[in-house]
């Protein structure tokens, strides 16, 4: 197989590529060339995708059996078509690694992978959808501009040739967003911890890794469609999720758990100063029958946590990014917390 990644160089970027060059299959990396270091074994092309002269010589150095696309996750649709055009004349395949927002109903309602996706057209541009001053409603605009894209790549590459893959939340060893990571170094100070919500939450994350085996299968299918890429509905609980951080790190932590009305009380930001903690009924009630009957195998949550603490003190280091510095509580906001919960 010889494939071309967009991204390629850090988290799923980089674990497609690095899971690609372990199959022994011929990796091209397509990038800027400013975050991360390109996997060894993996031919670097370095680019602008938003650059129609950069896309032009892109496509001359294919032709490819498949694109997988994981460097996308901001860019408007119109920049997406631009890229999808320039490449379905050298790729048979297009995989692109979307989201669970675009669907209309996340995060209030539960999810299957024929709900209803958002609008959202193919050339929109990076404005499409952004709300008006004053609007009280829900905030639809990352999803629409994730679902224009989705739209994109079919309208380049059609339904056939089109793999769509919708994550919830990836952890890993690479993270870049800071949620583990941050649940991690909690654990490891120790002491009584604040857990948030009900210990029986169920949660959804995804291994990086598993997320890239399963684009890696998919490409060299000759099916098209689309897939929730999400930990079984069900297995693993907040409560699973914590007491796996405390065991990796070895601390001492205590887990405090704290009802979501305390929580709400004292203003703390839902997925961020608590991560992974959120009220909406739907957040983490996503079905993925479709993508489990085409392969998709998730790896213990044990594993993941135990894997990032590994990557972690082996003297990993994300790629920089703002969302990093988006999450966790501050000590004294989550003391007061603490003593409101009481003994």
């Amino acid at each position: 197989m010889k494939i071309l990644v967009l991204g390629g160089t850090w988290f799923l970027g980089r674990a497609v590529a690095q899971t690609a060059l372990d199959r022994g299959w011929e990796v091209t990396v397509f990038n800027r060339g400013r975050s991360g270091t390109t996997p060894e074994g993996a031919r670097p092309v370095h680019g602008d995708r938003t650059d129609d002269a950069d896309l032009v010589r892109l496509a001359g150095e294919g032709p490819w059996d498949a694109v997988v696309d994981t460097s996308a996750s901001e860019m408007a649709p119109r920049t997406v078509l631009a890229g999808t055009r320039a490449l379905e004349s050298v790729a048979e395949r297009y995989v692109y690694i979307s989201t669970v927002n675009a669907y209309r109903g996340w995060p209030n309602d539960a999810l299957a992978e024929d709900s209803e996706v958002l609008d959202g057209p193919p050339d929109a541009d990076a404005d499409y959808g952004r709300l008006p001053k004053g609007w009280d409603g829900p905030d639809w605009y990352y999803g629409r501009q994730k679902a224009g894209a989705e739209r994109a790549t079919t309208a380049a590459f059609g339904d056939d040739r089109t793999v769509i893959l919708r994550p919830g939340v990836i952890l890993g060893p690479g993270e870049y967003v800071g949620r583990l990571p941050w649940w991690l170094s909690r654990a490891a100070r120790g002491g009584r911890m604040l857990a948030p919500g009900s210990p029986d939450k169920t949660i959804q994350p995804i291994d990086v890794r598993d997320v890239a085996t399963f684009a890696l299968d998919r490409a060299a299918t000759d099916q098209g469609g689309a897939y929730n890429c999400v930990a079984p509905l069900g297995r693993d609980t907040m409560v699973d999720l914590l007491t796996a951080c405390a065991l990796a790190t070895g601390g001492d932590a205590q887990l405090a758990w704290a009802p979501d009305k305390l929580l709400l009380d004292h203003g703390v930001k839902q997925w961020t100063e608590l991560p992974l903690w959120r009220t909406h009924a739907g957040v983490w009630k996503i079905e993925s029958t479709r993508a489990q009957a085409a392969g998709l195998l998730c790896r213990p949550l044990a594993e993941t946590v135990a894997d990032t603490w590994a990557w972690l003190r082996g003297g990993g280091m994300p790629v920089e990014h703002p969302r990093w510095a988006e999450h966790g509580i501050t000590p004294d906001k989550e003391a007061v917390i603490l003593e409101a919960l009481g003994r």
